[in-house]
């Protein structure tokens, strides 16, 4: 069976680590202790088996066994069931990895279903049992372990989280290319973490309300006021990261359409230079075209034509060619195409 850890505590001191369920069970009872059991990716059978031991809702068994449930707080009868949605920053992917931990907590027992390698339970329990004053008030206290644990865990993820968002506002005024596309992959990643610690505020808030009522210990409350205020820090920073993407992607489109404009206007410029281009030599060829037109028209020597012996033809036809060009000249350079 997976059972990372199975222990009976007394006045907040493990007094016993039994070797089966049905003797921790027993011993608890027996000595009017709290039993903690920590399990870690437990099978169908052997999650029904501590069901069975401590009476465990099917329904909430069925959430711890399956997972890919969202944070939530539920109640049944005397077990309140809290699922929770641990996280961590690795560096050398740039990701943050998800898991999933069940805590169910009775009158006398505590019994932690985790699916994922955070958050590390072990380091909960080291915590608390340096703390036997506040350990000794029961598993609404290793509740409150296991919060404070997946709430510091959120420290590192939003750090991780804050050094990526500062990279791409690098990239995003350094002409990068494929910068949209890591800031999707970041703000999915972001909107992940979101839907992990919103519901930590209203779950930490009933919890408040419900150890106020049934008049659990005033530091207790204390400590898990400290990890609600926490959570609403790490929340709030979680929205501001997403308004910080969003806007990143809004940026991102200015700036890749201003580009696109410039490249637009640079074609433009080019037409416009081009098509100046082919108007003055279309011009010169125009001029050109004209005497050229007439040297043809005169250089065919037919014997019947009028000018042919006219002793004024020469100049006539050389003046002609000097008028034609010097007209065209003149329109083309008053319309600006010269």
């Amino acid at each position: 069976m997976p059972i990372v850890d199975n222990a009976v505590y007394v006045d907040g001191r493990r007094v016993a680590v039994p070797p089966t369920l049905e003797e921790t069970f027993e011993t608890a009872r027996a000595h009017k202790g709290m039993a903690w059991i920590g399990l870690y990716r437990p099978s169908e059978q052997e999650l029904r088996a501590v069901a069975t031991e401590f009476g465990l809702h099917p329904l909430a068994v069925e959430d711890a066994l399956h997972g890919h449930q969202r944070a939530k707080l539920e109640k049944y009868g005397d077990v309140t069931f809290v699922v929770l949605r641990p996280a961590r920053y690795l560096d050398a992917e740039e990701r943050v990895e998800f898991g999933e931990v069940g805590v169910f907590i009775g009158a006398d027992f505590v019994v932690t279903v985790r699916h994922a390698e955070s958050p590390d339970l072990a380091a909960v329990r080291h915590r608390m049992e340096a703390s036997p004053e506040l350990l000794k008030l029961g598993p609404p206290a290793a509740l409150y372990g296991v919060l404070d644990q997946v709430v510091d865990e959120y420290g590192p993820v939003t750090a991780g989280l804050e050094n990526d968002i500062d990279e791409i506002e690098d990239q995003l005024f350094g002409g990068a290319t494929d910068v949209a596309r890591r800031i999707y992959e970041l703000l999915r990643e972001v909107i992940a973490f979101q839907r992990a610690v919103a519901p930590l505020e209203s779950i930490l808030r009933n919890l408040q309300s419900a150890f106020e009522a049934h008049g659990k210990d005033v530091e207790l409350i204390r400590y898990l006021r400290d990890v609600h205020d926490h959570a609403i820090q790490v929340a709030e920073r979680a929205d501001s990261f997403r308004a910080l993407l969003q806007n990143a992607l809004i940026t991102n489109s200015a700036l890749v359409a201003e580009a696109q404009n410039s490249e637009t206007r640079k074609l433009t410029e080019t037409s416009l230079a081009q098509g100046e281009q082919v108007k003055r030599i279309s011009s010169y060829a125009a001029i050109l075209f004209a005497p050229s037109l007439v040297g043809s028209v005169y250089g065919m020597n037919f014997v019947h034509m009028p000018e042919l012996h006219w002793l004024l033809g020469y100049p006539f036809a050389l003046a002609l060619m000097a008028l034609l060009s010097g007209g065209l000249f003149l329109l083309f350079r008053r319309n600006g195409w010269l």
